[in-house]
Order: structure tokens, then C-alpha cells, then sequence
């Protein structure tokens, strides 16, 4: 299978969310409002998984689509959780850089493929 770096960034943001939930998880706060982007950050690369094996380029599209909308979530609920609920201010910040990176590949992606469609 050929390498899809956003993908690949994609699955290392979801370990990241996978682990900062579990140290909030036991926080009231963090475990409602944590799940959101626990689901959000997580469905990132599922969406860019399932843009892989999309049917046309209207499919992958909408899939690629779903997932910038995703990231665009979960780049709001890491801006807006408090930074007591991170470990520092740099797993935050490298948070919000990563998704941050999500979005722009994704969006350069998306402006090429409708570009060409």
C-alpha cells in the first residue's frame, strides 16, 4: 500500500487524544466534554481510511471532507478545554499544532482533487 502521510499523522493524533483522555478521564469535566473530542479526534483518520477506498471522486471528496470537518472539531474543543486539563502548556500547544497540520494537508488535498474533478 502506498504511504499517505496524512493518514499516518492522522493515526499519531489519535494516540495522542487516546492518551491525554486518559489522564482526564477521572476529571468531571474532562470526561464529558474530553469524549467529544475523544470521537472528533479520533474519526480523522478513520474518514481519511475510508477516502483510501473510496467508490469515485465525489466519494473521496465527502469522505476527505468529514474529515477536515472533524479536525476542525477537535482543533475547537482542544482551544477550548482549560490548560489545567493537559499534562503543560507544550502538550497542548503540540496538540494544536498537530491537527493544525491535519487541516492544512487535508485542505491543500481537497482544493487539488476539486481542482481537477
Amino acid at each position: 500500500m502506498r504511504e499517505n502521510i496524512v493518514l499516518e499523522k492522522a493515526v499519531l493524533f489519535s494516540r495522542l487524544i487516546l492518551e491525554w483522555y486518559r489522564q482526564v478521564y477521572l476529571d468531571p469535566v474532562g470526561k464529558v466534554v474530553g469524549q467529544q473530542l475523544l470521537r472528533s479526534g479520533t474519526s480523522v483518520g478513520a474518514n481519511i481510511s475510508e477516502a483510501q477506498g473510496a467508490s469515485s471522486v465525489r466519494d473521496f471528496i465527502n469522505k476527505l471532507a468529514i474529515a477536515e470537518k472533524e479536525a476542525k472539531e477537535s482543533h475547537y474543543w482542544i482551544k477550548v478545554f482549560d490548560e489545567k486539563l493537559f499534562k503543560s502548556k507544550e502538550q497542548r500547544k503540540f496538540m494544536l499544532e498537530s491537527i493544525e497540520e491535519i487541516i492544512r494537508i487535508l485542505n491543500k488535498i481537497l482544493k487539488t482533487t476539486r481542482r481537477k474533478k
